[in-house]
């Protein structure tokens, strides 16, 4: 995106800077921003009010009906206004239409690998959920040379795709008699070192737990429930060792870390083209929502050859 004007006190950006905006700010000031513990700031953390931070209004309006904001970047409009904190200036020579998918999934997934678990050379890896999110994940345990990645999904044609992104090994639940988890314990000997859950279905949450191996396993969560947000676990799971962890944004904090994320994809040390399974003018954005739907589609770009921001600073 375009910026094509700011408000008062924003000193940062100007016109025509190209900007990544993101739905999980940065304030840099608050405590969760300043203790280098976290990227959830406290002001701009996952806005779901659908107004601004200053005054809890919208910025758009129609016929004198407000219209809200979509995750704090409103991004399904041409012109959009956003909070500076939830904008990051990246380099003009960065193609817009491919550094886009850093804005969620693909930094989400990898960031999960890498800030999150931490995966360690050598280990075995399991991803639940074969989506961008799933095999941003494995890119990234791919990147950490983890010896082992098992993709787990009920779609058979995401096998296939998903060697291209790093998953050494393919299972569908349907293919087998025994519990997921079972054939996971079975043929890695005890359970993985980590797991991921990134379908958004809090029963799955157990079921990664228990493909973990006693001791060490760690489980990390991506995935956002669309109902049933409540979790459900035997205590004998975490007793054993194990450890859960959720993820926020893969744990980047946005202004800090993005840029040096749009590097890498500029030097070609990690992949985001892949991912882009289609291309649709705006007009057409529907047809990206029944693909999605359908499953037939990773990530799909929609373009609006004019998009530009207003950054404010309220």
């Amino acid at each position: 995106m375009i910026v094509e004007s700011v408000g008062q006190g924003v000193t940062e950006f100007k016109e025509g800077d190209h900007v990544l905006t993101v739905f999980t700010g940065e304030c840099m000031q608050c405590r969760q921003c300043t203790s280098g513990k976290s990227n959830v700031c406290e002001v701009l953390g996952l806005e779901r009010r659908g107004v601004m931070h200053s005054d809890q209004k919208t910025r758009f309006s129609i016929n004198g009906k407000p219209i809200y904001h979509y995750c704090a970047v409103s991004s399904f409009s041409e012109y959009t206004v956003v909070h500076s904190g939830c904008a990051v200036k990246v380099s003009p020579l960065a193609p817009l239409e491919k550094i886009c998918l850093l804005s969620c999934g693909v930094a989400a997934g990898l960031g999960a690998a890498w800030n999150v678990a931490d995966i360690c050379e050598g280990s075995t890896v399991v991803i639940f959920g074969l989506g961008t999110l799933g095999l941003s994940v494995a890119q990234g345990a791919k990147l950490r040379g983890a010896s082992r990645i098992i993709g787990v999904d009920t779609n058979p044609e995401k096998g296939e795709i998903a060697k291209a992104f790093g998953i050494t090994e393919f299972l569908d639940p349907n293919d087998s008699n025994e519990p997921i988890q079972q054939v996971i314990k079975h043929i890695t000997g005890g359970g993985a070192d980590y797991s991921f859950e990134c379908i958004g279905d809090t029963g799955m949450i157990t079921t990664a737990l228990q493909s973990c191996c006693d001791g060490w396993g760690l489980t990390v969560t991506l995935g956002v429930p669309k109902e049933k947000p409540e979790v459900t676990a035997h205590y004998g799971l975490f007793l054993n060792g194990r450890t859960l962890k959720g993820s926020l944004f893969g744990g980047w904090k946005p202004k800090s870390d993005l840029p040096s994320l749009v590097e890498k994809y500029m030097k070609k040390e990690i992949q985001i083209d892949e991912f882009i399974t289609h291309n649709i003018p705006f007009e057409d954005i529907n047809k990206a929502f029944n693909l999605m739907r359908a499953g037939r589609c990773l990530r799909c770009v929609i373009h609006m050859p004019n998009a530009k921001a207003t950054l404010v600073k309220e």
